[in-house]
């Protein structure tokens, strides 16, 4: 059987219903043109699953979010890593499994026996249009794959800011390709790693302050050029230090491209 796209969806707006749509235009960098979850730092700009899986879960095509649903593919072949070719020219870089959640506990019997099953995330490293019908070819572990672990995608992620940039922790997130609950593990995360050798004095919270128990942040932002300014609350005798993150903000939109 030739491995061929069968359904396609976009999300248009948090909350909404999957739109579906005989073609979708992939956008490197970016993700599909005019879906909500599309970022260029994301490793999951679409979630892709196999057709068989979904039919024999009595699953419909659109109720796991998804957007792309292939036929023909084989699981062994389906596999983060893997890179996947069309005729437009369009490619996606399949990185990670999408894990089963409670969003879905009420299509399944048990999130158990849609383990493995859930879909790929996946990022476009290059432009095209693909349709309902399209062909596809797919090379397995062409890349490396993202780890499952979401702590472990976090060192992944903050060991490539580069000295005299920083983030925040909404771009961790973005970064991370976690949903925004996730927010609550940051702070667990970085004292966590604050005693290694990770970069974690570049890291702010969402509002550029900076955290208190990372060690010496302050005099490291210092050293690598980054200025760090004192926003002082005399009625309650505090003193917040904070960086004026647009001036230092790390924006690569190239991390999951190769």
């Amino acid at each position: 059987m030739a491995l061929s796209i069968k359904h396609l969806f976009i999300k248009v707006k948090p909350g909404s219903a999957m739109l579906e749509l005989k073609t979708l235009n992939l956008k490197v960098g970016h993700g599909i043109e005019g879906d909500i979850n599309a970022d260029p730092i994301s490793p999951r700009h679409v979630l892709i699953v196999r057709y068989d899986d979904i039919f024999n879960l009595s699953i419909k095509p659109g109720e796991l979010r998804e957007n792309i649903v292939f036929q023909g593919i084989e699981f062994d072949n389906f596999i983060p890593g893997a890179l996947l070719t069309f005729d437009s020219g369009a490619a996606i870089r399949l990185t990670f499994h999408c894990e089963p959640c409670k969003r879905i506990a009420h299509l399944v019997k048990s999130l158990k026996s849609i383990q493995g099953k859930r879909g790929i995330l996946g990022v476009v490293i290059k432009s095209g249009q693909i349709q309902v019908g399209n062909n596809f070819q797919v090379q397995a572990n062409k890349f490396p794959a993202l780890s499952e672990n979401p702590y472990e995608r976090f060192l992944n992620f903050i060991i490539k800011i580069p000295t005299g940039k920083v983030v925040t922790y909404k771009q961790i997130i973005k970064g991370m390709g976690v949903d925004n609950s996730y927010l609550r593990a940051i702070p667990t995360y970085l004292k966590k790693t604050s005693a290694t050798d990770y970069p974690v004095h570049r890291i702010l919270d969402s509002k550029g302050y900076l955290i208190t128990y990372v060690n010496q942040q302050k005099n490291l932002l210092e050293t690598e050029g980054v200025k760090v300014l004192s926003n002082s609350d005399l009625l309650i005798n505090l003193n917040n230090n904070f960086v004026d993150f647009k001036n230092y903000l790390w924006e690569d939109n190239t991390i999951y491209l190769k």
